[in-house]
């Protein structure tokens, strides 16, 4: 296989295993989250710092003060080196957090600075630093039972949460 064409898959593997982090945060999927990290692996989020069994026990099922979140990936610079890399990857995250006086909604901007390791044709996280670049608390939460701009919503599955989210059932 050309050098070029291994390099493009192993990024677009990394691109891949950062997706998968994101996605089995917010649902608070545990399956997900062990598929891309190393078990060995240190996570620093300077809230939560410690190995991977500390973050795992921090994500699932999450707090109850934190019911629902929403990590969204902008671009990620990949350097590679042979089966290592280097990723720097750009998040803006929602929270709903439960305060004092109701839920709150907040917003998050921030970089996560991963070390990647190949082992055996596998890429998977092996260190995690988050860096915070910006935070918004944006007001009271949203009453979803209300539906949207006074519409009522047909169903119950349109809003997302965490856990039992109906995107699990859609991609089974």
């Amino acid at each position: 296989m050309p050098e070029t064409l291994e390099t493009l898959i192993d990024r677009q593997a990394i691109r891949d295993v950062i997706m998968r982090v994101a996605r089995g945060e917010d649902r608070r999927n545990e399956g997900l989250l062990r598929s891309a990290y190393w078990p060995e692996a240190r996570i620093d989020f300077g809230v939560m710092a410690g190995g991977f069994d500390d973050y795992l026990t921090w994500c699932v099922p999450g707090s109850p003060m934190i019911p629902v979140t929403q990590h969204m990936l902008g671009q990620t610079l990949i350097a590679l080196h042979d089966d290592n890399a280097k990723a720097e990857t750009y998040v803006q995250s929602y929270h709903r957090v439960v305060a004092e006086g109701g839920e709150r909604d907040t917003a998050m901007g921030g970089r996560y600075l991963d070390v990647l390791e190949k082992r055996d044709g596998e890429w998977r996280i092996a260190a995690r630093t988050m860096l915070y670049d910006w935070d918004r608390d944006l007001g009271v939460a949203a009453d979803w039972s209300k539906g949207l701009m006074g519409m009522p919503f047909a169903g119950e599955h349109y809003t997302g949460q965490s856990v039992g989210d109906f995107s699990e059932g859609f991609f089974g």
